[in-house]
This record gives C-alpha cells, sequence and structure tokens, in this order.
C-alpha cells in the first residue's frame, strides 16, 4: 500500500506535469557510445597523421620553403667540407631512431600544446636573427628548434617526449662554427703534438717540439687541424651518441660512452702522428702525406670505433 503511494507521488500527474511521450528518438548522451568531451575522442598518433593529414603536409610545406636556402646550404657543407661530412648521415640515423620507438609512438595520445607556438617563435626569431647577422649555426639550430615546436604543438606532449632525442640529435648534422673550431683546433693541437713528441722521445727518436711543428733531424712535421683530432672527435661523437641511444640502456652508461669520445678521439691521433713521424723519419717526406696519410687516418678511426665499443663491453660485464 505504500509503495504504491509512493509510487503515485513521485509521477508527473501527481506532480502537476503532463506526461512524457515518446517521441521514438535517443536521447542525446544515448546517441553516441561514449559521452566525451564535444563528442569526440582520444586519438591516437596514427589516427592523427590519417585525420589532418592535409594541414600537417601543408605546415611541413612551409617548414621546407622557409628552410630551403639553410638545407641546401648545410648540405654544401657536408659535400665540400670534410670536417662536416658526417652530416650526411646524421638524418638517417635519426629516422632509425624514430623507427625503434615506432611502436610506443602507435600507441600515443595526440593532444596539442601551446608550448609548441612559444618554441616555435623563438626558433623564428633565431632564424630571423641569424639571417640578420649572417650566422649560419644559428639559423640552422633554429630549424631544430622549429621541428620541435610543431611537434609539441600539433601532436603534443606524449608524442614529443618520444621523439625529443631523435630530434635533438639533428644538432649533430649542423657543422661546427668556425669561431669554436678555431679556439678549440689550436689547443688540441699543440697538446697532441706534445704527447707525440713525449711519445717518440720515450721511443728513443731524437726529435724536437716548437709549437705544433715536430723536427726530425731529417724532416720537419707539422700537427695541422686535420690531426688535431677535432675532426674525428666531431665524427667520432655523432656516431657514439648514435651507438649510446640505440644499444645502451643505462642512463649512466650512455654519459660515460659519450665522454670517452674525446680521450678516444685524442688517442687515435696521437697514435697516427707518432706512425707518421716514426715512417717519415726513416722513409722521408711522402710517408707524411698522399694516399698513407688519409689512408691511416681511415684506419685509426675504425680503431676509434672498436675501441668504443670495448669499453661498452666493459662496461657490460664489470660495472653493474
Amino acid at each position: 500500500m505504500s509503495r504504491n503511494i509512493a509510487s503515485y507521488v513521485s509521477s508527473p500527474k501527481a506532480l502537476g506535469r503532463p506526461p512524457r511521450q515518446d517521441t521514438g528518438r535517443t536521447p542525446f548522451c544515448r546517441a553516441r557510445p561514449a559521452c566525451y568531451p564535444l563528442g569526440m575522442k582520444t586519438l591516437t598518433l596514427p589516427d592523427a597523421l590519417r585525420a589532418y593529414r592535409g594541414w600537417l603536409l601543408l605546415g611541413l610545406v612551409f617548414v621546407g620553403l622557409t628552410y630551403r636556402q639553410v638545407v641546401t646550404g648545410m648540405v654544401r657543407d657536408w659535400y665540400f667540407d670534410d670536417n662536416a661530412s658526417h652530416g650526411f648521415l646524421i638524418p638517417f640515423i635519426s629516422g632509425y631512431l624514430i623507427w625503434t620507438r615506432r611502436k610506443r609512438l602507435a600507441k600515443a595520445a595526440v593532444s596539442s600544446s601551446a608550448a609548441g607556438l612559444w618554441l616555435a617563435a623563438c626558433a623564428m626569431f633565431l632564424l630571423i636573427g641569424g639571417r640578420l647577422a649572417s650566422e649560419l649555426f644559428t639559423q640552422r639550430f633554429s630549424l631544430v628548434l622549429t621541428l620541435c615546436g610543431c611537434v609539441l604543438f600539433w601532436l603534443g606532449k606524449n608524442v614529443f617526449s618520444l621523439l625529443a632525442l631523435p630530434l635533438l640529435f639533428l644538432t649533430f648534422m649542423i657543422p661546427v662554427p668556425n669561431i669554436v673550431y678555431d679556439a678549440v683546433a689550436l689547443p688540441l693541437k699543440l697538446f697532441v703534438s706534445w704527447l707525440s713528441v713525449g711519445t717518440l722521445q720515450a721511443l728513443g727518436v731524437i726529435v724536437v717540439r716548437e709549437g705544433n711543428v715536430i723536427m726530425f733531424p731529417n724532416i720537419t712535421l707539422e700537427v695541422v687541424d686535420a690531426c688535431s683530432g677535432l675532426r674525428s672527435l666531431t665524427s667520432l661523437l655523432a656516431i657514439g651518441a648514435a651507438y649510446a641511444l640505440i644499444a645502451v640502456r643505462s642512463s649512466w652508461q650512455r654519459i660515460v660512452l659519450i665522454a670517452a669520445t674525446v680521450p678516444i678521439a685524442i688517442f687515435t691521433n696521437t697514435l697516427r702522428v707518432v706512425g707518421t713521424g716514426l715512417l717519415a723519419s726513416h722513409l722521408g717526406a711522402g710517408a707524411a702525406r698522399g694516399f698513407f696519410h688519409e689512408f691511416t687516418g681511415i684506419v685509426l678511426f675504425a680503431f676509434a670505433l672498436l675501441l668504443f665499443v670495448g669499453i661498452h663491453q666493459l662496461l657490460r660485464k664489470f660495472v653493474r
């Protein structure tokens, strides 16, 4: 009896409202499988690339036209400057780093981040300032920042966290500024000369050093920029960083390996100068230039890579 009274009191007729008529239409929230904000669900990266491919393509075309001269000038430096020739490999290594993250990228949720606009604006400021000051490194580095800003704005923080290292790795493709190269090359030449002469004297060779000039009784050699170790250092640093990011899981081992590229480059170039000095003192100046000199550079760079891999294996075996 009490249940019937409660049902009557709560009915539309008792409350003075007309009874609800069935219109045959489904209510708003029942018309969607899930009531997401604005009726949209969170997109994954593949879905976003398909849904917004037109806008993304338009943005890439804009970036390409904006940096056309910057990229062509950088590629020209890769081709003509031996110190920057490793730049051809960097985009491919960066692409491979992205490929290794493909499974996590496929599941990453896409969202927009306003911080990307600020980063892209800073990149445009660097580009304009670099052009006004005719400073190439600033213009080229702004390209890396622009790519980072576009990814952060279009795809959000989740995707950017996975692509940050591959994008920042593109910095290695930018040739070292001349002002930095000149400031570092001279101290390296002097140090390699000092270390080489000390090694030769320890081996019983009669030799005297004047700055970066090494004088034997029958010949005089000069340690030039190519023998300073800076060229092999930049290339070895880029390859070592790629190896550390791909093959090494421990963060501190990555840091140790990348830092080890500096002494490895100095050591191998010292061996090159010592070997060249020994051969030149016995065979003449022909051993210090030409094919033999270039060939020893290639062999010792391969030896430097073997040392790098050997250090990694030692870290894996003896250090946990």
